[in-house]
């Protein structure tokens, strides 16, 4: 392969020369420095100019330095020696521990999508219980499908998460992914000490490029993880359980990438390419007859703002959405979730079963009437209102007190015990307060 050469540098990106077998799109090129410096190729320009990203924004780069085509793309291992590391976007690993290696350790192109399966037939949808009240009742956890936690900064979608994994990881559910993608360092290290602690880690790989890392690596993070999460379901037929903190941060990191590579923005102010981001990430995190994924991804709303057009668009990848809101929390309510614009297409009887479903359309129906309540109560109070009334506004607002609950992973900072309910204890507390 004949190499090119370093011909300009502008922040992240290396244009490169060849004057003659230019690499392909994704593949990785080293400068020849000393440093063996690692460059992605984005995309291919007239003339041979390959398009280059600086995966690990090394400064040792300079204009004039030879290039070299590797002839492969990003390359991560896989198999049971990445159970219990922390890996990067590169697949190194973030622990301290030595890379994962080995004589019969078989690497995965994390760009190359899996063959296509056959037309998968869904088995009988099997629920997961999450031992959280609210999310039990309004988005049951069904296996192979995806959940998405909704809301703006500070409103409780990382403690959410991390007791989801607390949760559903000590049932013995499979093997379990967290992709930290962009969120704060501090998480990530809560998570890692919570699952230590637990003795999860045995369970669980880990991937992080937190917003310490440049917008290369928090947007390769997405794809490593789910790369690895398919080697296990088809190679291993396992069925995984994937968490991503944040999946609006993945969207932020390829709108980084798209301004700094001069491309225009649509007209929602996003990368050009945002619907092909979010499309063939989300159809990765599938099922087939070899295993199957099942994700729970949160979701940052910039500004509190649900119709913002990144928020829109990954959540009609999703069977159910749980909003978190900011007036909730401020009334003290955990978790802070706004019961009226949470819904889920698994809320069926098909899915959940008659008892269920017929509870949910009673709740939801209580919970609907509360909120028109709420405004004439505001003008006229509470013993204006006629007894039948009266009876499902307390109804209701028992309801909303019955879904708070306490946290198990926040019980080291508030010393107040954590809370389980399997499903049959929430159905019953429910039906109590509906009789």
């Amino acid at each position: 392969m004949s190499p090119g050469v370093v011909i300009s540098m502008k922040d992240l990106v290396v244009r490169a020369q060849f004057d003659s077998d230019a690499p392909n799109i994704g593949e990785i090129i080293i400068v020849d420095n000393g440093h063996e410096s690692k460059l992605l190729v984005d995309h291919l320009e007239p003339g041979g100019v390959a398009m280059c990203l600086n995966i690990r924004s090394d400064r040792n780069i300079q204009k004039g330095m030879p290039v070299k085509r590797t002839g492969r793309g990003i390359e991560i291992p896989t198999g049971e020696l990445t159970v219990g590391r922390i890996l990067d976007a590169l697949g190194e690993p973030l622990d301290g521990l030595a890379p994962v290696s080995g004589e019969n350790i078989v690497y995965k192109d994390i760009l190359k999508l899996p063959p296509r399966s056959k037309e998968f037939k869904v088995a009988k949808p099997e629920i997961l219980e999450t031992g959280i009240k609210v999310i039990d009742f309004f988005t049951p956890f069904v296996k192979g499908r995806k959940i998405g936690i909704i809301g703006g900064a500070g409103v409780g979608k990382t403690v959410l998460t991390m007791e989801l994994i607390n949760n559903v990881a000590q049932s013995g559910g499979g093997l379990s992914f967290f992709a930290g993608i962009g969120e704060r360092i501090r998480e990530g290290h809560e998570l890692w000490d919570t699952l230590t602690e637990n003795d999860l880690l045995k369970n669980t790989c880990m991937f992080f490029a937190q917003m310490n890392e440049n917008p290369v690596q928090r947007s390769l993070i997405a794809t490593t993880s789910v790369a690895l999460a398919e080697s296990f379901r088809d190679n291993e037929g396992k069925d995984i359980l994937f968490f991503a903190d944040n999946m609006y941060r993945f969207i932020q990191a390829r709108n980084e990438l798209s301004t700094i590579l001069d491309q225009i923005p649509n007209e929602g102010g996003y990368e050009p390419t945002i619907f092909s981001d979010i499309k063939i990430l989300q159809d990765r995190l599938s099922s087939n007859e070899q295993g199957s994924i099942t994700s729970v991804q949160t979701i940052y709303v910039p500004a509190d703002d649900l119709s913002d057009p990144a928020v829109q668009m990954i959540q009609h990848e999703l069977d159910a959405t749980l909003v978190l809101s900011r007036k909730v929390a401020e009334q003290g309510i955990r978790p802070a979730v706004d019961l009226s614009r949470t819904t889920s297409s698994l809320l069926t009887p098909e899915v959940v079963g008659d008892r269920h479903y017929v509870l949910s359309v009673q709740v939801q129906s209580l919970l609907q009437k509360y909120e028109s309540l709420k405004g004439i109560i505001a003008i006229i109070g509470e013993n204006e209102l006629s007894p039948a009334d009266r009876a499902d506004y307390a109804k209701a607002k028992k309801l909303i007190k019955n879904f708070t609950q306490n946290m198990t992973v926040m019980t080291k900072h508030t010393g107040v015990p954590g809370e389980f309910y399997n499903r049959e204890e929430t159905l019953k507390s429910i039906e109590e307060i509906i009789a």
